[in-house]
């Protein structure tokens, strides 16, 4: 087994429970580690038999730009398309973390963690 990590991946989204925060928005970082048997690709040198961090970004900001009331929300449909798309992902974790909150208190951010596995 192996692990394919992409980290801090910015995004500017509208997720949130208040009116204010679908309209005008902040910034997330997500952070996503997929699991997976990369043998073949150590030996293949093919990308094909690996995870694609390209296809992981990419999945991240497309699900990033559809607003959501929750984190827990926009994280299980990250977990439940990179399933779908990445047939060799035998576990995921998925952290969305909104950068200054809007709780009335200085809090750097507030972060979301769902793991999961076939």
């Amino acid at each position: 087994m192996g692990k394919v990590r992409v980290s801090n991946i910015k995004v500017y989204a509208n997720h949130g429970c208040l009116k204010e925060e679908t309209i005008i928005g902040s910034n997330y970082q997500v952070n996503v580690e997929v699991d997976a048997d990369l043998k073949k690709a150590s030996q293949t040198d093919e990308l094909s038999k690996t995870v694609d961090y390209v296809h992981i970004n990419y999945i991240v900001k497309e699900e990033m730009s559809i607003p959501s009331k929750l984190l827990e929300h926009v994280a299980q449909r990250i977990l439940n398309r990179i399933f779908v798309e990445i047939p060799i992902a035998k576990k995921v974790k998925v952290a969305v973390s909104k950068i200054n909150p809007p709780i009335g208190g200085d809090v750097q951010e507030v972060t979301i963690i769902l793991k999961s596995k076939r």
